[in-house]
């Protein structure tokens, strides 16, 4: 510690907890892909310690935690096997801490804070943590907790306490710092760091005739969706919003990618009468999701959550889709005025967007041709990157971090 602090320009290895079953093709997981590929660029080593399952991917330097017999990481949301996945990590992360030597630790999620907070109280090491949005809201979105009951008043109490303890703390937009202000933390403290994109892995391509092909989309105006395949991910109201398309707009098709609960899905599209109408082609890798995205004519995010990051967005963004997406703050923050909006929790009004666009080539272009000009002024990783190394290297010197405007 002593050396770091002795001069803040030299921070050279950080420490990234990631209590997730990373890679996963998906949310948080593409942003501590691309960050640690970005600071890599810059000089700066990462090593990510992670979850034992999870996906191995080029140019990230990765450790996993032991497998414990039994227990199974879930591919995604709460699960009550977490804490013991999260001792296990810790181990993993004090040995990381010992060999490694890194200067500062970058701490993802509340769990990465709070095995952070551990780790500082062993050794020392100043810790950044990225917090994307409430705990206690994610949880109750994922219908874990009830609004207003015992446990989801000691999480709050618990989340008060936790984004209090980091020496910086990164949030992707303002409804997030208004969220972590909130708990009574000074925004001296706070730093703005959007979700970044890789703008040569996404950008906009024509569509590839052989998926076109195989999924039957020649003469198709596509709406395309790529994420968690969740109520509250909205999935379920885009297939509520679909019947009212395809009504006004018979030859929309709607591609919906990712996974998990393809088959939930596909039964509900079946049920509704949607088959020849919605296409569920499953999990899409990272570095093949341009290539799926390029077949849209319009791209959509009906996520209901009012807290939650969406970088999705920027990948849509990025290849130049225009988009609809639920009125809230963090998807106003990233689209602007060049997005589309309908309010959450209404289909009626996301089919209307959404016929808006499907009906009209000038305006998508335009917009397209908007979000992908707003995506490469301010969201490209090289530049975020830079923020995040002076974020390191004040922390590690001790000293108050960037102002959140920055």
């Amino acid at each position: 510690m002593a050396a770091a602090q002795s001069s803040a320009a030299r921070v050279s290895r950080v420490l990234a907890i990631a209590p997730t079953p990373f890679f996963g093709d998906r949310g948080c997981h593409v942003r501590i892909y691309e960050e640690a590929r970005a600071l890599q660029a810059m000089g700066v080593d990462t090593l990510v310690v992670t979850y034992p399952a999870g996906r191995d991917v080029a140019g990230v330097s990765l450790r996993r935690s032991a497998r414990l017999p039994g227990v199974r990481p879930s591919p995604l949301g709460p699960s009550w096997s977490r804490p013991l996945l999260d001792l296990a990590l810790l181990r993993e992360v004090l040995r990381a801490a010992r060999t490694y030597r890194p200067q500062v630790v970058h701490a993802h999620l509340h769990e990465g804070a709070f095995l952070a907070t551990l780790v500082r109280a062993r050794t020392g090491l100043p810790f950044v943590a990225d917090l994307q949005g409430s705990l206690t809201e994610e949880l109750i979105d994922h219908r874990f907790l009830t609004p207003g009951g015992p446990l989801a008043r000691g999480m709050r109490a618990l989340e008060a306490w936790l984004v209090r303890r980091p020496d910086a703390i990164l949030v992707s937009s303002a409804a997030a710092s208004d969220l972590v202000a909130a708990r009574h933390v000074d925004r001296a403290r706070l730093v703005s760091l959007p979700d970044g994109v890789d703008l040569d892995t996404f950008r906009p391509q024509p569509r590839d005739p052989a998926l076109v092909a195989r999924l039957g989309l020649a003469g198709r105006r596509v709406v395309v969706f790529l994420g968690v395949l969740t109520p509250y991910q909205g999935v379920d109201a885009l297939l509520d919003a679909a019947p009212l398309v395809i009504a006004r707009v018979p030859d929309a098709c709607f591609l919906v990618m990712g996974y998990p609960n393809e088959d939930r899905y596909r039964a509900m599209a079946r049920d509704r009468g949607l088959e020849a109408h919605v296409r569920f082609p499953g999990r899409i890798p990272y570095h093949e999701a341009a290539r799926w995205l390029g077949l849209g004519d319009v791209a959509v995010s009906p996520k209901q959550s009012l807290t939650e990051a969406n970088g999705k967005l920027l990948n849509y963004m990025a290849c130049g889709l225009p988009v609809v997406a639920t009125d809230t703050p963090v998807n106003r923050e990233l689209l602007g005025a060049a997005g589309r909006y309908a309010p959450v929790g209404d289909p009626g009004a996301l089919a209307d967007r959404l016929v808006e666009l499907l009906t009209d080539e000038p305006q998508r272009r335009e917009l397209g041709a908007a979000l992908r000009a707003r995506a490469e002024a301010e969201f490209a990783w090289p530049a975020l990157a830079a923020r995040l190394v002076t974020v390191y290297e004040r922390v590690a010197a001790g000293a108050v971090p960037v102002p959140l405007a920055a």
